[in-house]
């Protein structure tokens, strides 16, 4: 049966300082064992709305190329790219491309970055994962766009605070419930800039029936992993 294995992942950020992101990043997909590794939202540089810009030719990813090499692992990261955008980069062994751009930006403190065109999906091993990055799990409608290029996943990486991550659990069970799709969501734990000291973590892996099929914990580091199996899916 065709699977595949996930992991979700909440790794230190030192705010702003993308090479030893990048190098904390390359660990935690040494230590994932899984051929997809999900990261917050703007994980390369923490959250701050005034992050430097990434292209995907920067040398200082090379670490992170270079344990994806290794380990035969995709990573989802994320950062500010030209646009400027809030974007996920895929990374792999040959480098690094720009997959994503949000498409909900928040607020008047992510007023500097535009609007993404619109939903994406990607293949890995002939899974068929739609993206999305914090704000957009939030919002239906990217929920029904994205489902309907017909996907076996939606995948994202988040920053919320403490208290907002019951609310984080219940959107994942319900694209799962909603759309018969595996949902897996990477949440940043700890400090990642001046708008949040604190942050909720609590990432994790929802099966199509909306049951959880893996969790991390609040804390800084922890890494959430499964392993999802085409059968359980009950797309609509």
């Amino acid at each position: 049966m065709r699977s595949l294995v996930i992991a979700v992942a909440q790794p230190p950020v030192h705010p702003l300082d993308i090479a030893a992101n990048a190098t904390r990043h390359a660990a935690t997909v040494r230590a994932a064992g899984a051929r997809l590794v999900v990261f917050p939202e703007l994980s390369l540089t923490g959250y701050d709305v005034d992050a430097p810009l990434i292209a995907p030719d920067d040398p200082r990813l090379q670490p992170l190329i270079d344990s994806c090499a290794a380990t035969d692992t995709i990573a989802l990261a994320g950062a500010a790219i030209a646009g400027p955008h809030i974007a996920t980069l895929l990374v792999d062994g040959d480098g690094a491309r720009v997959v994503y751009r949000k498409v909900h930006p928040h607020g008047a403190s992510e007023a500097r970055f535009q609007p993404g065109p619109g939903p994406e999906v990607i293949e890995v091993d002939g899974w068929r994962l739609g993206l999305a990055i914090c704000r957009d799990t939030g919002v239906e409608e990217h929920w029904a766009a994205t489902a309907a290029l017909g996907i076996d996943a939606y995948v994202a990486g988040v920053v919320d605070r403490p208290a907002d991550e019951a609310v984080v659990a219940e959107r994942a069970r319900k694209i799962s419930t909603t759309y018969g799709v595996w949902t897996a969501i990477a949440s940043c734990a700890g400090a990642t800039g001046p708008d949040y000291t604190e942050t909720a973590g609590r990432s994790g892996i929802w099966a199509p029936d909306g049951t959880v099929a893996a969790r991390a914990g609040s804390a800084v580091g922890e890494i959430a992993r499964a392993t999802l199996f085409a059968e359980r899916l009950a797309r609509v």
